[in-house]
Parts: structure tokens; C-alpha cells; sequence
């Protein structure tokens, strides 16, 4: 997909990935939504590429229909909608909070399939649409400091697989992006645990405008699944092959990790 003359929604639209996003489709030439928690930050960069700014609640139903209301106001039928909204929720497994589970899967799997029950039906009308989301390298590979985080986007992966094989021969085109270590304030909170900065540092850490361009590219090519970080393929590779081997790498980064930090 041209990005040129489309309407695109971006969630999430101020900060990190989100604001590169909306910078790079204005570049495109499409009419950008910027949707994120404070008014005054999505109206302020919603200026700056000639959009609109909308304040919105990741977390309800309620608040994506009403983006959703207010975007299609603005500028017609979404084209393109991109569920970039997350949280990093809490470090731990078994030990973390309950409320902290459920604010992961309300934000960082709930947002995909409110947005997909308003826009599928009108999309599938048309025989053309866009749904992306930000997922993660964790949710293909695991966040090894926190499972809520990991476990969510794994749920989001596989909720866009899902849009993918019903909707894909109705004219609906799913990505997921699923990036590593990205320069955003979400991961200097992850870089703060040893054991998971460990694994995000093994990548290297990209900028968030890399990361526009190669999601930009992967649109064009309609590709699902958008990888920014090379060796990401290459760690699900052996991760499907030989699971046993990448699960043994993975408890010697924790283990290494720990042992530094002491």
C-alpha cells in the first residue's frame, strides 16, 4: 500500500515509534490521526504534520470507538489504522500484580480486536484497509524480565495472524511490527533489569525514525511480518528448529546477567 491520500490513525502518536510514525506517513502524503493519552501533546504534534490530535484511552472499548468516531469525522473512512499504543506493565512472572496483568492484555492486546471490531466490517465493505500493530521482538522471542509484557505481545502476534487468514482475501492487508531494542523511553524502564538489558544490548538499539522507514517499506511490500532488527529472524529460526538449544541460550543470558549484577 501508497500511503499517499490515505487516512491513517496512529495510536500511541506522541512519543518514541509512534511520533516517528506519524512523521514519516505525513511525509508520505497521508492525513494523520495522532492519538495518544494527553490532548495537548497529540494536538501539538498533529500541528506540526497538518492532522488532527485526539485524546485516547488505549485501555477501554469505549475510548477506541470513540478515536475511531472522531477520526472518521475528521478525515472519512480510516484506511489505515496502526495500533501502536503499549504498555511495558510489570517486571516479574507469577509475583506480579494482577491489575498489572490486566492493564497488558486491555492495552497491549484488548486495543487490537475493539479497533478491528469497528473497522473490519467497513473495510471488508470496501475490499481495502490496513490494520497494523505494534507488537515486540518479546512477543516472538520472550521478554526474559517481565512475562506480562511477553506474554501480551505474543497475544498480539498471534491476533494479527488470526485478522490475517480470515481477512486477507477480503482486501484487508495485517502487519506486525516487531521491533527489539528501540530508543524510547519504554525501554530505558526495561534496561534498568540486568537480565533483560542484557538480551535487548545483544541487538543493538535502533531510532525510532529507522524504525518508520523500514515499517514505510514493509507497507509497500504488504509483508505481515515487519522486522527491524535482522537477527530477530534469525533467533525465531532457531528458535522453531531447535527449541531446547534457544531456550538453554536464553536461561545462560539470565544466568550471566544475574551473576554480573552481584
Amino acid at each position: 500500500m501508497e500511503l499517499r491520500d490515505r487516512h491513517a490513525v496512529v495510536t500511541g502518536g506522541t512519543g518514541g515509534i509512534g511520533q516517528a510514525l506519524v512523521r514519516r506517513f505525513a511525509e508520505e502524503g497521508a492525513r494523520v490521526v495522532v492519538a495518544d493519552r494527553e490532548r495537548d501533546s497529540a494536538q501539538r504534534i498533529a500541528e506540526e504534520v497538518g492532522g488532527l490530535g485526539v485524546a485516547f484511552d488505549a485501555g477501554t472499548e469505549q475510548g477506541v470507538r470513540a478515536l475511531i468516531d472522531e477520526a472518521t469525522a475528521w478525515g472519512g473512512p480510516v484506511d489505515v489504522f496502526f495500533s501502536n499504543a503499549g504498555v511495558p506493565g510489570p517486571m516479574g512472572g507469577p509475583d506480579a500484580p494482577d491489575d498489572g496483568w490486566d492493564e497488558c492484555w486491555r492495552v497491549n492486546v484488548m486495543q487490537h480486536v475493539w479497533a478491528s471490531r469497528v473497522l473490519v466490517p467497513q473495510m471488508v465493505q470496501r475490499g481495502d484497509g490496513y490494520l497494523l500493530n505494534t507488537a515486540s521482538a518479546a512477543g516472538l522471542l520472550t521478554q526474559v524480565s517481565a512475562a506480562p509484557y511477553s506474554v501480551t505481545k505474543a497475544g498480539a502476534v498471534s491476533y494479527a495472524e488470526w485478522l490475517s487468514v480470515i481477512y486477507g482475501d477480503a482486501g484487508i492487508k495485517v502487519s506486525c511490527l516487531c521491533p527489539q531494542a528501540v530508543q524510547t523511553p519504554m525501554l530505558d524502564e526495561a534496561m534498568e533489569e540486568p537480565a533483560g538489558a542484557a538480551a535487548l544490548r545483544a541487538g543493538g538499539i535502533m531510532d525510532p525514525a529507522d524504525v518508520a522507514e523500514v515499517v514505510v517499506q514493509a507497507m509497500r511490500e504488504e509483508r505481515f511480518l515487519i522486522l527491524p532488527h535482522d537477527q530477530v529472524a534469525d533467533f525465531m529460526a532457531l528458535k522453531a528448529s531447535r527449541p531446547d538449544r534457544w531456550l538453554a541460550g536464553m536461561r545462560k543470558i539470565v544466568r550471566e546477567a544475574k551473576e554480573a549484577a552481584s
